[in-house]
């Protein structure tokens, strides 16, 4: 009987703690949909970088385009990374990322990143919301692979951001934080295992990030969900190495 008590009342707390985080205000989308920069010396190399995926490929949570992740990888790859073969250029950026999007979504975003001319790369970021909407991870890993095999029969080079580490949300409490974790982990296995497969690369932001994530509250913005100008920092020189090096395999051919 304790035993049977104890589940339900732990039900319970997850389940009330899940409803106060379905209500709380989040940040919303200042950018709108015009995420879209060039940043660099004209005259340069042009390397076109386009953005896909949920809120975070739009930068909710931060109010100037130089603060997103796409804005400090677009910065960063300007000034050129020797260390992954490519030097100063200037970058194109876009995004078509939409706030809210899980993965069944980004059919629609493929088809607009590919209107005109064609990236030279691509990053996607996606699978909060898969994790959190109790989304199969296999089947929105799924629709990830695909969508980075469109984009790679497309000679877009690709890189994947994985599912964040859920678990250091402040905008929900333990031990629904801690489940949340959990959830996110899942999904970014399963994310791995099909961008590979579909011939992407892969960057676990869950296990490179989420460490610095946990231990500074200041890489969250206000509403303790969505990464701060800190926060896309912290995701912007975890994922130059790859996107730096589909970047000097994009301009080789």
């Amino acid at each position: 009987m304790t035993l049977v008590a104890g589940t339900v009342g732990g039900a319970a707390v997850l389940a009330g703690q899940a409803f106060l985080a379905s209500t709380r205000r989040y940040a919303q989308p200042e950018l709108g949909l015009a995420l879209r920069s060039t940043v660099g010396e004209p005259g340069l190399p042009a390397l076109r970088l386009v953005l896909l995926g949920d809120s975070s490929a739009l930068g909710v949570g931060v109010r100037e385009l130089g603060d997103t992740v796409g804005g400090q990888l677009g910065r960063l790859l300007a000034e050129g990374d020797p260390a992954n073969g490519i030097g100063p250029r200037e970058v194109r950026l876009s995004s078509v990322g939409v706030s809210g999007s899980r993965s069944t979504d980004l059919a629609t975003q493929v088809a607009r990143a590919l209107l005109g001319e064609r990236p030279d790369v691509a990053v996607i970021l996606i699978g909060a919301n898969d994790a959190t909407g109790l989304r199969r991870p296999g089947e929105a890993a799924a629709y990830l692979g695909a969508a980075v095999r469109r984009l790679r029969d497309a000679d877009v080079e690709v890189v994947v951001g994985t599912c964040p580490d859920l678990g250091a949300v402040r905008a929900v409490a333990q031990p629904l934080r801690q489940v949340l974790g959990w959830l996110g982990r899942r999904t970014a296995r399963a994310q791995a295992a099909a961008v590979l497969a579909a011939g992407g690369r892969v960057v676990d932001l869950g296990a490179e990030t989420g460490p610095v994530f946990r231990a500074d509250e200041g890489t969250l913005c206000h509403d303790g969900f969505h990464p701060s100008a800190d926060g896309y920092r912290v995701w912007a020189h975890s994922l130059l190495p790859s996107v730096a090096a589909a970047a000097a395999t994009a301009t080789r051919r």
